[in-house]
């Protein structure tokens, strides 16, 4: 089931009616605190988020949900600013899309979010992933970082583990692009930077100087499997 946190009720039935004829099932939301309430229970796959709520802002709520949960959450927002994109991939959103947008746009974002999930979910088991004190477990998808867990996105959940299963190779932004899917690839140029910043913020000791995910200067990046400022 899809969940809509959407304050405009117009907006709101026009995203239910069309997403319904396509079989998706929707529950329509209209404040912050109740999507809260509504992603504690199962059977939420997704959520669309709008950045704009009348109790809750969208950033607020991103936050607060990424304490308990890593269902994918994609982001509507008004008025399209370059700030507002990055801040909300930083705080958990998936991915994003500004107002006024075509159905047909949503829909597809939708698709390629749930794509991505199932398809990770009917791989066969994979083993854990551990470098010194970093444990990649992908089937469970969770990160630990010296006994406790980390919360990243899905999107950068599994940029982690299609670089930690590449590590020592220098990794083009290009390769990441068709590496991890999305249909929007314009936008993930600009945001893989995020997504690295932010996974880097997660799993550095110092993320100013990273030891684990090296920039490589007019190539891309490298996940250092180990070196001695490592554990």
């Amino acid at each position: 089931m899809l969940l809509l946190i959407e304050d405009d009720l117009e907006l709101g039935s026009l995203i239910v009616e069309y997403l319904t004829s396509f079989q998706y099932t929707v529950q329509h939301i209209t404040t912050g605190q109740a999507g809260l309430q509504a992603l504690r229970q199962p059977g939420i796959t997704l959520v669309i988020l709008d950045l704009m709520l009348p109790d809750l802002d969208g950033f607020s709520l991103c936050r607060q949900l990424r304490q308990f949960s890593q269902v994918p959450v994609l982001m509507l927002t008004a008025r399209g600013d370059a700030m507002d994109r990055i801040v909300g991939l930083e705080l958990g959103a998936d991915d994003y899309l500004a107002k006024p947008f075509e159905p047909r746009e949503l829909l597809a974002r939708i698709r390629a979010i749930l794509r991505r999930s199932e398809s990770l979910a009917g791989r066969t088991q994979a083993p854990c992933l551990q470098f010194g004190q970093l444990q990649i477990q992908p089937d469970s998808r969770s990160v630990w970082l010296a006994g406790q867990p980390l919360s990243l996105t899905a999107y950068q959940f599994d940029l982690l583990v299609y670089m930690a299963r590449h590590a020592g190779q220098v990794l083009s932004r290009d390769q990441l692009l068709h590496a991890l899917p999305n249909d929007d690839q314009e936008q993930l140029d600009r945001a893989i930077d995020v997504h690295i910043s932010r996974l880097r913020a997660l799993i550095e000791v110092n993320p100013r100087q990273p030891q684990r995910i090296l920039t490589i200067r007019g190539a891309g990046y490298q996940f250092v499997p180990d070196s001695p400022g490592l554990s």
